[in-house]
Order: structure tokens, then C-alpha cells, then sequence
């Protein structure tokens, strides 16, 4: 099991950026991908960004291709999500997540429920 623990979220104006850090501890030898995920009030939860630990490709939603960045670093077990030219609809509880059995489809579709470990999540808020 991986434990994650997610910080860097707050208050932006509207094209601001802020970057979300993800930190994990535990079996971290064992995880195929990493994925940011958002969730608005009222709304399911929906993929951001992912990235593939065996050879770095990264996938992001069409509603932020272009503005976010995910990334990783190995040393600190840590992996992060730049995000630039924040809209008021990026408003949202941001969570990491993690994958250990490989299963391309759910990291490039960014699918939640085949991922298996959750931090406990992190607000943002884009409003001037």
C-alpha cells in the first residue's frame, strides 16, 4: 500500500498558476502510474493528468492540455502537478493517486476507479 499526501493548493486569481505536490511513502517500489484527479461540488470526480513511472509519458484531459504540467521526482518520491492560466472551472479538490497493476487504459483514459491508493486531497480555488 502507498500512502499519499497532497499540499500546494489555495487561493488564485483567475490566470494565476499554482503547482500541487504529491509526497508518497510506503510501497512506492511497486507503483505503475500516478495521476491527479479533481472533484467540483456537485460534480464526479475527473481525470487531470497521469504519468506512467516505466517510461514517463504523461496523458492530460482535454480541458487542461496546454496549461498543466505533471512531472515527477524520483529522489523524493514526490510528483507534481504545474498549473497555469487557471480558470474559475479549474476550482476544485485536487487528489493524487496511484496505480500498481499496469493497466495502460485506466492511466491514459485516467480512470479513477482502477486506481488504488488516494491521498486525502487538496482545495484550489481560482476567483479574483
Amino acid at each position: 500500500q502507498v500512502q499519499l499526501v497532497e499540499s500546494g493548493g489555495g487561493l488564485v486569481q483567475p490566470g494565476g498558476s499554482l503547482r500541487l505536490s504529491c509526497t508518497a511513502s510506503g510501497a512506492t517500489w511497486d507503483v505503475y502510474a500516478t495521476a491527479w484527479f479533481r472533484q467540483a461540488p456537485g460534480k464526479e470526480r475527473e481525470g487531470v493528468a497521469s504519468m506512467s513511472h516505466s517510461d514517463g509519458d504523461t496523458y492530460y484531459a482535454d480541458s487542461v492540455q496546454g496549461r498543466f504540467t505533471i512531472s515527477r521526482d524520483n529522489a523524493r518520491n514526490t510528483v507534481f502537478l504545474q498549473m497555469n492560466s487557471l480558470k474559475p472551472e479549474d476550482t476544485a479538490v485536487y487528489y493524487c493517486a496511484t496505480l500498481s497493476i499496469p493497466n495502460v487504459v485506466a492511466v491514459t483514459q485516467l480512470i479513477p476507479s482502477a486506481f488504488d491508493d488516494w491521498g486525502q486531497g487538496t482545495q484550489v480555488t481560482v476567483s479574483s
